[in-house]
């Protein structure tokens, strides 16, 4: 990507600064979240202004050493915004014991990052993009029932729908919609921040923005309110938050690996330097905010979509938009300026994120190959979340202790793709191997057959699975166009990180041209049937070469084997 402000660039002061408050205003946009935590957990305004305060203290300290690199972090302009995936745990936690009570779940979520940070890359094989967009679909799922109440302004007695609460959220939700869908791409970026002010601007003009007399008696500039660390987490209640920062972690590793790829023109395969920093980092700022009772948090998908507008990813900008983040904490009438955002604005908030997410979830899981197995594993598995959620009768004779494990609808859906995605896996061959028919009309469906089918067994995705059809098929064409080798048979392998396909077939190796050579010219070719041979040889090894990663021929014990390798 052809950057401005590289990685380890400083822009100018003025434009240094610029860039910070865009980062810093587009993670701000997200603190809807914790106030949507805070209003379904029934918290008053000085408890949510805490809430806020110190999760954009949490914000600040993760990027900052997101962006300081080292052995703290990523090195990378990684900002950080708060976790939509615990609004549902963060709120039962609050209305329970207040905003303290955030302290267990965010010091484990901590933990578990920091754990998974020399790890992650083995966890890859445990979770799946089957397994990871189910928990990512079920979680926006989740959130639609109270999202719903909140915009058009029900009660969970009384379905009476008020036409101005229901006016204010389609207004906040179809500015949200007409600027992602129409706006520029500053406009886009900005679609969140600037649907809020809109809604609240809307909720102001019919009478219904209260509290703002409360702005009256707080102070300019205070230190945040420190709320006492309440650990309180059942059985059911840790599972989840495993759960959900082990799937987080996973996300921050595909970002480390977006912002990587930006910066290094030649990149080829992970920095796993990165991306351990990066988990780290957010493991390192969650637990020591989480202490005062901050939201967790997680890497801000939008501000990498700002990085890659504005083409400057220098990590200094992430302290520029970290030390922003934290003097906004300081301002009292800002944070509470923030708590006072109408509830029909919140809930469309909510419900655009719930969108996000059952999207991003269905793209998850869309991307790979599934076989029988899989479909089962995710159909089953999200059947039982839903029938949790709409018939809470189930589960009600649980015992206390167990009833937030199997009477939520998303532990439930997640846990069961994976124990389903690991039981489905028993009995599934990682290698493969079929005989061809060589001079057959059915040779191209056999090739492309196998290549698919094995594909939907693993569960590799479905642009590799398709590469990899097209480079077997030209293959077979250059063993056949080669003269005296005959096409045999195809093997296949698979590890999650590599597909490899071998093509098996009679006389010498194939020889695949020099990659470096210069296209023969036009009348060596009329003249010369060698010179045409070598010529087509070469033509064959370029495309194979293009659409493999790796293309090499051998011979073992009588055996040619033209390879064929594809980084997963």
């Amino acid at each position: 990507m052809d950057l401005v402000y590289a990685v380890n660039e400083r822009p100018p002061p003025a434009t240094l600064l610029v860039l910070g408050a865009q980062h810093a205003a587009t993670t701000m946009a997200f603190i809807a979240y914790v106030l949507v935590t805070a209003r379904a957990a029934g918290l008053d305004a000085w408890g949510t202004q805490s809430m806020v305060a110190m999760t954009l203290l949490g914000l600040a300290l993760c990027s900052a050493l997101q962006a300081w690199g080292g052995r703290l972090g990523s090195g990378a302009l990684l900002v950080h915004m708060p976790n939509p995936f615990m609004i549902a745990i963060g709120s039962a936690l609050v209305a329970a014991h207040g905003p303290g009570g955030l302290a267990g779940a965010t010091v484990l979520y901590a933990v578990v990052a920091m754990v998974l940070a020399p790890l992650l890359r083995h966890m890859r094989v445990l979770f799946p993009p089957p397994v990871v967009g189910v928990v990512i679909c079920m979680a926006g799922i989740a959130l639609v029932s109270r999202s719903v109440q909140h915009a058009l302004g029900v009660g969970d007695d009384v379905w009476d729908i008020d036409p101005i609460s229901t006016l204010i959220a389609g207004l906040t939700l179809g500015v949200i919609v007409v600027l992602s869908i129409w706006g520029s791409q500053r406009l886009r970026l900005m679609a969140l921040l600037l649907a809020i002010g809109a809604g609240v601007s809307a909720a102001a003009l019919l009478g219904r923005l209260e509290g703002a007399e409360v702005l009256q008696n707080v102070p300019l500039l205070a230190l945040p309110h420190l709320s006492a660390p309440v650990f309180a987490l059942n059985g059911g209640m840790m599972v989840a938050v495993i759960l959900i920062a082990v799937l987080t972690q996973l996300d921050t590793l595909g970002s480390a690996i977006i912002l990587d790829k930006m910066d290094d023109a030649d990149w080829k395969r992970a920095n796993l330097q990165v991306v351990s920093g990066a988990v780290r980092a957010n493991g390192l700022g969650d637990f020591f905010a989480g202490l005062l009772g901050s939201f967790p948090s997680c890497v801000s998908s939008a501000n990498i979509a700002l990085v890659y507008a504005t083409r400057a990813s220098a990590r200094v900008v992430g302290l520029v938009t970290a030390a922003l983040l934290a003097l906004v904490a300081f301002l009292p009438q800002v944070t509470m300026a923030l708590t006072l955002i109408p509830v029909p604005v919140l809930g469309a908030v909510a419900l655009y994120a719930a969108g996000f997410l059952m999207v991003s979830g269905m793209e998850v899981l869309t991307s790979r190959a599934m076989d029988s197995r899989g479909m089962f594993a995710v159909g089953l598995s999200m059947s039982a979340g839903l029938a949790v959620m709409q018939l809470p009768q189930l589960t009600a004779q649980l015992p206390p202790s167990l009833h937030f494990l199997f009477g939520d609808g998303f532990v439930v859906a997640g846990l069961l793709v994976m124990g389903l995605n690991l039981l489905f896996r028993i009995g599934t061959a990682q290698s493969a191997e079929q005989a061809l028919h060589p001079g057959t009309p059915e040779l191209h469906a056999e090739i492309t057959g196998f290549v698919e089918r094995q594909g939907a067994a693993w569960g590799a995705r479905r642009a590799v699975v398709q590469r990899a059809a097209l480079a077997a098929l030209e293959a077979a064409e250059a063993i056949a166009g080669a003269g005296d080798r005959t096409l045999t048979g195809i093997r296949g392998s698979f590890d999650e990180f590599n597909l490899d396909l071998e093509l098996l077939h009679s006389g010498p190796p194939l020889e695949l041209g020099d990659p470096t050579a210069a296209p023969a010219s036009a009348a060596l070719l009329d003249g010369d049937d060698h010179a045409l041979d070598a010529a087509l040889a070469q033509i064959s090894g370029r495309l194979l070469r293009h659409l493999a990663d790796r293309v090499n021929a051998s011979q073992v014990n009588g055996q040619s084997t033209l390879r064929l390798h594809f980084e997963h």
